[in-house]
């Protein structure tokens, strides 16, 4: 009767997660999901802007794409109609923290933070994702603030029933933020292209292109305008399937 037992529960546990076997981790959290499957899913980060919302929800809703949205406490005062048109357009929608706090400096691994202040901050950025009708439970992915994270923090995170996720390193997607002034600009038509040329050469299985909602007004060259549907067309068009998070697990 045990051994039956364990047989049955170890039989959950390889369906509850399959694709996770083929996913790739980086310090505790997930940075590429299902490697055998030709999927990528496209993750937007939003904490003070949101001027992409428009363009963005209309690319994804033309090309029945779902997103991933994950969002900031100051994100949900500032913009709570754009995350009830989430929430009503079925996209998925988790935390991006509340305070978008730094855990800890980007040239030292000493903590900023204390788990204390991380669950607290956690916990208060789901309080104010209820009234959308989220929770931990259906909604346990976490991208960090400023996707800086290291394995202390994923393993807070999953105490408290999340799994961190950050974006898959080599695309450049996730400089669509960056102005000219800056050392790491990268212009639209470049990331776009450097997305391809990565597809071209080594292939996007379980790919998690990160992006943001809204940027800065110095940065006039947007992504959502106009490159994100070229991008979307030409995956679908190589034969990509665009993941719905609320759907299939990474």
């Amino acid at each position: 009767m045990r051994l039956l037992f364990f047989l049955f529960l170890f039989s959950l546990l390889a369906l509850s997660a399959p694709a996770q076997r083929h996913a790739v981790w980086s310090r505790g959290g997930i940075v590429r999901s299902d490697t055998t499957s030709k999927r990528v899913t496209l993750i937007f980060t939003g904490a003070h802007h949101a001027d992409g919302a428009d363009d963005i929800l209309r690319t994804l809703k033309q090309e029945r794409v779902k997103g991933a949205f994950f969002l900031t406490g100051k994100f949900l005062e500032l913009y709570p109609d754009v995350v009830r048109r989430l929430v009503k357009e079925g996209h998925y929608v988790g935390s991006h923290s509340y305070g978008h706090l730094l855990y800890f400096p980007w040239d030292s691994p000493k903590m900023s933070v204390t788990r204390e202040e991380f669950e607290q901050d956690i916990q208060r950025s789901y309080n104010a994702l209820a009234p959308y009708g989220i929770s931990i439970r259906n909604a346990p992915y976490f991208v960090p603030p400023y996707e800086h994270y290291n394995d202390t923090i994923s393993a807070w995170a999953r105490h408290m029933g999340l799994t961190l996720i950050n974006f898959t390193p080599g695309s450049t997607s996730n400089a669509d933020y960056t102005t000219p002034q800056m050392k790491n600009y990268r212009s639209s038509q470049t990331i776009y292209e450097n997305i391809l040329r990565l597809e071209q050469e080594k292939g996007l299985n379980g790919h998690l292109l990160l992006f943001h909602i809204g940027t800065v007004d110095e940065r006039t060259d947007k992504f959502y305008h106009k490159h994100l549907k070229m991008l979307i067309c030409e995956l679908k068009r190589r034969g990509y399937r665009l993941n719905n998070l609320k759907k299939h697990t990474l």
